[in-house]
């Protein structure tokens, strides 16, 4: 896209970037108002990330340093348009290479900044035939708040084999330490692969009172990525809670074709913007906020908010219905006898505010009480899975329907869950997956 005519139009000199290349564009000038510095230097400081490999959409900035607009063209707008939605070249084809151009622009100058994308081909179709788990055990051990994994026997999701001798797979050193609530989801063009988790530790001394890690905790989640579930990049925290928040609990993500864009969302105490040291009483409530790379999201905004503490939401998406599975949080009374269970809701649009009851009290009479929902579908047939964290007693519960909208959960038997997971989520994997994940941990 060519620079309004009235612009004097910069063109900063070739510049490195992780992912990718930038290369000196068309038209040189210097720098010689406030405008142009500010366009030159925002051009320069421009960031996309994973030029390098491109398998899903990517974001484009609309906006730069310095109060700077950002406007995109592509060399291929029919493998990435220009605002970064990406379609891959067919399978056995071969990579893709777009050249992408960024216009910064102010006031009456612009400056043309371009980078050299590589769009990977779409990768073959395959079944699925077994099953990943990532959960942790608990804040009862040093080692608890990590992130161990499991794979199933064969296709069996009621029987499972430790990975790693049972051990941590992954660890984290950032942040509080600690590593809950690992989430992986798979991404719609099926070989990319993200997990998310809550960074918190409450294991010993240094781990804080429950009260203090909601009203001071941290609001970052952890965020690893793949592309064979076996070696991950190095974990980065991304704040995503507001400056309003006290904690950010159990991430999850959801992809919404709608949209685009993922959508990631937690739990969150908010406290009034006029109590910064967040000393007063509230609750948790469910967040939400839009991502294209795990790297850059939207401004959060609350998802789920009945007025009273609610957490731990996951989501099953089924013949264009989603179904959210979230635990009531409140203190059991004689007015609350669902308190401590899981929730169940649905809604045709992701992001709504306004989901349809289905049922709630869902595992009373099995288990004391849940958190931690897992859902996901069998691989073999019509039928649905459902493991609830029984926290303070046995961890993991297994339960199944063949109906999601009649709200009922038959207990699994003959079930042999990892010993002591918790709070995780299930996957499903294709034999080759599968074979790498055995082949490369020690089955315990």
């Amino acid at each position: 896209m060519r620079p309004p005519p009235s612009r004097r139009t910069l063109a900063p000199g070739p510049l490195a970037l992780p992912g990718g290349t930038a290369d000196r564009g068309p038209g040189h000038a210097e720098p010689d108002s406030d405008d142009a510095r500010a366009v030159a230097a925002a051009a320069a400081a421009l960031t996309v990330h994973g030029l390098d490999d491109v398998r899903g959409n990517l974001t484009l900035p609309a906006s730069g340093a310095h109060g700077t607009a950002v406007t995109w063209s592509s060399s291929r707008p029919d493998a990435i348009g220009p605002t970064g939605v990406v379609h891959r070249p067919a399978e056995g084809s071969g990579p893709e290479s777009v050249r992408l151009t960024a216009t910064v622009g102010r006031g009456d100058a612009a400056a043309i900044r371009t980078f050299t994308a590589s769009v990977r081909e779409e990768p073959r179709k395959e079944p699925f035939t077994a099953y990943v788990m990532s959960y942790f055990t608990g804040e009862d051990t040093p080692d608890g708040e990590q992130i161990r994994m499991a794979l199933s026997v064969g296709e069996d999701p009621l029987h499972w084999q430790e990975l790693n001798g049972g051990r941590p797979v992954l660890t984290s050193d950032v942040g509080t330490g600690g590593l809950r609530d690992p989430f992986v989801i798979r991404s719609p063009e099926g070989d990319r692969f993200f997990q998310v988790a809550t960074d918190l530790r409450m294991y010993g001394e240094a781990g804080g009172s429950w009260d203090q890690v909601q009203r001071t905790g941290s609001r970052s989640v952890l965020v690893r990525e793949s592309t064979d579930l076996v070696h991950w990049t190095d974990r980065r925290l991304v704040e995503v809670a507001p400056a309003t928040a006290g904690n950010a609990w159990a991430p999850e993500a959801y992809y919404d074709e709608r949209l685009g864009s993922y959508v990631v969302f937690w739990a969150s105490k908010i406290y009034p913007a006029d109590d910064p040291e967040h000393t007063g009483s509230t609750y948790n409530r469910m967040m939400y906020a839009t991502t294209r790379d795990f790297r850059t999201f939207g401004e959060p905004a609350v998802w789920h908010d009945p007025g009273y503490s609610v957490i731990d939401s996951t989501v099953l998406r089924h013949d264009g219905v989603h179904y959210r599975f979230t635990k009531d949080e409140r203190t059991p009374s004689s007015d609350t006898p669902c308190s401590k269970f899981i929730t169940v809701e649905k809604s045709g649009e992701l992001t709504s505010s306004a989901y349809e009851f289905v049922a709630d009290c869902v595992g009373r009479g099995t288990i004391e009480r849940g958190e931690g929902p897992a859902v996901f579908a069998s691989n073999t047939e019509a039928k649905w899975y459902l493991f609830i964290d029984e926290f303070g007693g046995r961890g993991y519960v297994p339960f199944e329907s063949t109906d999601l909208d009649s709200g009922r959960w038959t207990a699994s038997t003959g079930h042999a869950l990892p010993k002591g997971a918790r709070h995780g989520s299930v996957l499903p994997v294709t034999r080759g997956e599968y074979e790498r994940l055995l082949e490369t941990f020690a089955v315990g």
